[in-house]
């Protein structure tokens, strides 16, 4: 696992080499009332057409990346579909549009709504001590479950150490991770610092949010999300892989993992247990759209939860705000997108909805830049679609 958010941050995870794997998360974009608009392909005719976001695109596969797939909504209400590179290197098959790829830690965010959901039917608390839903599990060296609270998982104020340093490319693609396995990898290490002092990005905060989800409902995680949420606003492509599925169920583009050497490696078929409730799901670029724009929208949590996720703490210096599993990033045109945005090994994806609610773009490519500089590229383009 390895977090970013377009900036290098002290819980980056990054190895020695200076390699980038695994799942991550991000922060990079969404947010706010866009209206469903109909998907219209970019055609040769269009394609002809001097065209930004195609350009950025283009740009990212000359930079290395196999594949690069956008979905945009614009402020005329089109919303548009664009690729780039070739979707398979072993074939030269093309990249089909709008394909499913793994979204990483825009997980955190559906699991965010869960827990928010539950908080607005009286069974969560968000100051509530994770004590109280998951009594002794949380224990360590500067650890206790007794003084962490539920906002401060989903704020990554807790001070948990993120398991995901710890966890090797070759096990994130081919072990079997339970929840709990993932909160023993990060108990043997020590406390960032004390819970509410400051903010760290840590994957173990939402596995710990999934695990609460459970106990509360008496539910399976995927089933809840997809109950609450993706049944719910009709995400027609989007889930919660079972254990052990390491396919990707539709048409996608495969996933390629950086090796030492530059070499690009075949990492489509992973078990993607190690991202659990912080980095598993499998969606779409206009899906993602979809369910940011429903949930700025209003149309997943009541005033009052929307209100508190969109509550933000600074991430850093770097002038992002991170709040329950909702980021806010500046534009260049100005204004802020909302959104999150991840990485898991294979795929990246960067994307946001605008704070008036015109625009919408989600941006994925088809490995993990192996410097933060290729991110900041990605992330680029979603700025370039979301002020065109």
């Amino acid at each position: 696992m390895r977090e970013q958010t377009g900036h290098r941050t002290p819980s980056t995870g990054r190895r020695s080499g200076g390699r980038r794997g695994g799942l991550a998360a991000a922060a990079a974009v969404a947010a706010a009332i866009v209206t469903a608009g109909v998907l219209v392909p970019v055609t040769a005719s269009a394609a002809a057409r001097p065209d930004s976001v195609q350009h950025g695109l283009n740009a990212l596969v000359r930079d290395g990346q196999p594949a690069a797939l956008a979905t945009v909504r614009g402020g005329d209400g089109r919303t548009r579909t664009y690729t780039a590179g070739v979707g398979d290197l072993a074939t030269g098959a093309k990249v089909p549009k709008d394909g499913q790829v793994r979204i990483g830690s825009n997980t955190k965010t559906f699991v965010a709504v869960v827990v928010l959901q539950l908080v607005g039917e009286g069974k969560i608390g968000l100051d509530d001590k994770v004590d109280t839903h998951l009594p002794g599990l949380l224990h360590g060296d500067g650890i206790d479950g007794r003084r962490i609270t539920v906002r401060q998982l989903l704020q990554h104020t807790s001070g948990l150490p993120d398991y995901g340093p710890y966890i090797s490319d070759d096990e994130i693609a081919h072990r079997y991770f339970e929840p709990r396995d993932l909160v023993d990898i990060a108990l043997k290490h020590k406390a960032e610092f004390e819970p509410g002092n400051r903010w760290s990005y840590s994957n173990t905060n939402y596995v710990l949010a999934g695990l609460i989800i459970q106990k509360v409902t008496g539910r399976p995680l995927a089933e809840e999300i997809d109950r609450r949420v993706v049944q719910r606003i009709g995400l027609r492509h989007t889930y919660f892989p079972a254990p052990g599925d390491k396919s990707i169920r539709e048409p996608h583009p495969k996933g390629y993992r950086v090796m030492a050497a530059g070499e690009l490696r075949d990492s489509t078929q992973v078990d993607p247990s190690a991202g659990g409730a912080a980095g598993q799901m499998i969606s779409t670029n206009s899906d993602v759209n979809r369910f940011f724009t429903a949930l700025l929208g209003g149309d997943l949590l009541e005033p009052a939860q929307l209100a508190e996720m969109r509550t933000t703490v600074p991430v850093g210096d770097t002038g992002a705000h991170y709040g329950l599993g909702l980021m806010s990033r500046k534009l260049s045109c100005g204004g802020v997108y909302w959104g999150h945005g991840g990485d898991i090994v294979g795929y990246e994806t960067r994307g946001g909805v605008t704070d008036d609610g015109r625009r919408a773009a989600n941006i994925a490519v088809t490995s993990i830049p192996a410097e933060i500089s290729g991110t900041r590229r990605v992330e680029a383009v979603v700025d370039t679609a979301l002020c065109r």
